[in-house]
C-alpha cells in the first residue's frame, strides 16, 4: 500500500477512534495532514476549538503563527507533515490527561513510520515528553538523536505569540529547521 492511502486508512480508523472519552465531546477528530513523506514533521499538543470544529491541524490563532514561521524560514505548509500528539479536542482547552495521550500515542507512531521523515519537530512540552520523555523544551532545546530518529524540540507557537522572547527563539529556531534539511 502507498504511502497516501496508508495515510489515509490511518485517519479513517482516527475518526472512529473510541479509546478515550474525547470521541464524546469532539466534532471532529483531527489526525494531521501534509505531504506523505516530508522531510519535517511537526508535533503539537492538541487540537483546539477550529481544529476541532474543521477536523484539519493548527488552522486558529497558534496555526496562523505557525504558518509566519513557515514562511519566515522558507518552508511551505505543502511540503511539510503537520499533527499533534491528541487526534480530538480536550473540551476547555484543558491539558491532556495522560490516558489521552496514552491512547492517541499509537497512531502518532503510525504515522511517523509512514512518513518516515528527515526530522520531527516537538512544538511544546506535551510533544517533547510524548515522544521523548523529556519534561521542558526550555531545558532540552534544540536538535535531539533517539532510536536513529532526529528531533528537534522548540516552543509551542501558542507560546511564541504570548512572549516576544520566545516567538524571537522560535524565528529563530525555524530558520536552523530549513538549514537541516539542505545540510
Amino acid at each position: 500500500m502507498d504511502k497516501k492511502r496508508e495515510l489515509q486508512k490511518l485517519s479513517e480508523e482516527i475518526a472512529s477512534c473510541r479509546k478515550c472519552d474525547l470521541y464524546q465531546t469532539r466534532r471532529k477528530a483531527v489526525p494531521g495532514e501534509g505531504k506523505e513523506d516530508a522531510e519535517i514533521f511537526f508535533v503539537g499538543e492538541s487540537p483546539g476549538e477550529e481544529e476541532d470544529r474543521l477536523g484539519r491541524p493548527f488552522v486558529g490563532r497558534a496555526g496562523r503563527f505557525l504558518d509566519e514561521l513557515l514562511k519566515a524560514s522558507g518552508l511551505r505548509r505543502e511540503d511539510v507533515f503537520i499533527t499533534s500528539v491528541l487526534k480530538s479536542h480536550p473540551s476547555g482547552n484543558r491539558p491532556p490527561k495522560r490516558s489521552e495521550v496514552e491512547a492517541c500515542l499509537p497512531y502518532l507512531k503510525r504515522q511517523l513510520e509512514i512518513v518516515n521523515p528527515k526530522l520531527v519537530v516537538l512544538l511544546g512540552n506535551v510533544a517533547l515528553r510524548s515522544l521523548l520523555g523529556a519534561e521542558k523544551v526550555s531545558q532540552t532545546h534544540g536538535f535531539v538523536e533517539k532510536n536513529g530518529r532526529m528531533f528537534f524540540a522548540t516552543y509551542h507557537p501558542s507560546a511564541g505569540m504570548r512572549f516576544p522572547k520566545i516567538r524571537r527563539r522560535m524565528l529563530e529556531d525555524f530558520k536552523k529547521l530549513k538549514t537541516f534539511i539542505r545540510g
